[in-house]
This record gives structure tokens, C-alpha cells and sequence, in this order.
């Protein structure tokens, strides 16, 4: 199965949110809605796949980054354009909920 969700370290991070729409889960493997989040992020992922890119951020592996963007609570989602934050959610949502939240910036 293909990913459309990338999972990105600190070096690529900036490449990937540099230019459009870009969507990032930070997530811990320990977090259960977050565990509960990822396949529901992988999902709204595939309606927008020429529109957003997709993206998710370890926060035990990259603390760097979660403090970057103030991640104080997860899952904890950023939406960017052009490497500007122009969004955050945290907390677990449905599918319809995070798409609804999606398609206000389109």
C-alpha cells in the first residue's frame, strides 16, 4: 500500500512545506488518538492529493520541530502555504470534520 502521507525529519521538513498547501500530523507512537487519527489523515489525504500535501512529524523523534510550531498537545495538525502556518488544530476529529476544515482553504 502506497502512503500518501510522507514522514518527515527536520532535514526534508523545509523542502516540503516551502511551496503550496501543506498539511503536517504531529503524532507520537504512543498517543492513542493519534494512533486513532493516522489512518483517517491517510484517508483525506487521497480527496486532496493534487490540492494538499501531506505530511507527518514524529514529535519524540523530532522535538526540534514540535517546538518550532508550539506542539504542546497531540495530534496536533498545521496546515502551511508557502511554509506559513495559515492553520492549527489538536485533538482527534473524524474524517468529515478534518475534510470540512480542509476544504476552507482550497
Amino acid at each position: 500500500m502506497v502512503e500518501n502521507v510522507a514522514e518527515l525529519t527536520g532535514k526534508e521538513f523545509e523542502e516540503f512545506v516551502k511551496k503550496g498547501l501543506v498539511f503536517i500530523d504531529f503524532f507520537a507512537e504512543w498517543c492513542m488518538p493519534c494512533v486513532m487519527m493516522g489512518p483517517i489523515v491517510e484517508e483525506v489525504s487521497k480527496k486532496f492529493t493534487k490540492k494538499i500535501k501531506f505530511g507527518k512529524v514524529n514529535v519524540g523523534e523530532n522535538e526540534a520541530l514540535a517546538r518550532k510550531f508550539d506542539v504542546s498537545s497531540i495530534p496536533n495538525f498545521v496546515l502551511l502555504k508557502d511554509g506559513k502556518v495559515v492553520e492549527n488544530f489538536v485533538g482527534a476529529m473524524d474524517a468529515d470534520e478534518l475534510e470540512s476544515k480542509l476544504k476552507k482553504f482550497l
